[in-house]
């Protein structure tokens, strides 16, 4: 299904993921940043990293090592250019950002796996991030626990994905949104690959919440050995970043 959707899509990824959400995305991949910079890691999984706009910002924010996972080639291929415009920009920058580790020499490094199957020993990563995942594969469950499998005890978990408002007015709002003006957006902005996403996103994350409600998903989290967990509701509803502690 991923593959199929996002087939595409990689060489205007970043910009129109951004012009859709009406410079949402941002704000929401701020927020999972903060979340796994609290726990001061040294190596971070990042799963379902696209072209590895969360993987590169952990860098960024906490200094840590990254390692991005995605199921795609094409996604993947198109972060790899990103990281190394990445790393040229800060070659050539003048002096560190003031919210990275100083004196640390590390990398961000992508490589195509499934989340459901992540080529990582048992609590070898201290933190581990994931976006717009859950909707993709065949048992949610099942892949949180593989997640948690992979993090050190009291390590974060942080999660970023689409949300569907409460019911009333910005509900309404939301289904016009994704039912009729995304589709044809994308349509205009980036052609038939992102006419097709915009026609299947809104079904698809309403279908999701249909089966797996916000509380059943906290309980899974809970299941797969995730405690602590902080659910965070963004932009009137529309995003949703969740993050908690290895047990």
């Amino acid at each position: 299904m991923a593959l199929r959707v996002f087939r595409g899509l990689p060489d205007r990824y970043d910009h129109l993921a951004e012009w859709l959400s009406f410079w949402q995305n941002r704000r929401w991949r701020a927020t999972l940043v903060d979340a796994v910079a609290a726990g001061d890691p040294r190596l971070v999984a990042d799963v379902a990293t696209g072209t590895a706009g969360v993987a590169l910002a952990l860098h960024a924010r906490t200094g840590a090592a990254v390692i991005g996972f995605d199921l795609d080639e094409g996604m993947a291929r198109r972060g790899r250019l990103n990281v190394r415009g990445a790393r040229a920009a800060r070659t050539g920058r003048a002096a560190p950002s003031a919210t990275s580790r100083p004196g640390t020499q590390t990398t961000v490094a992508l490589a195509v796996a499934r989340g459901e199957q992540l080529p990582l020993a048992d609590a070898s990563v201290d933190a581990l991030s994931f976006t717009y995942l859950l909707r993709y594969v065949d048992d949610p469950e099942a892949t949180l626990a593989e997640l948690a499998r992979v993090v050190r005890p009291g390590g974060v978990v942080a999660n970023l994905e689409f949300a569907v408002p409460e019911p009333g007015l910005w509900r309404t709002l939301w289904w016009l949104y994704t039912r009729t003006v995304l589709p044809l957006a994308g349509l205009v902005a980036g052609g038939g690959p992102w006419y097709r996403v915009g026609r299947f996103l809104g079904p698809s994350i309403t279908n999701h919440y249909r089966r797996y409600s916000l509380d059943w998903t906290v309980g899974a989290w809970d299941r797969a050995g995730i405690g602590e967990v902080t659910v965070r509701r963004m932009s009137l509803g529309g995003g949703l970043v969740m993050w908690g502690r290895r047990k």
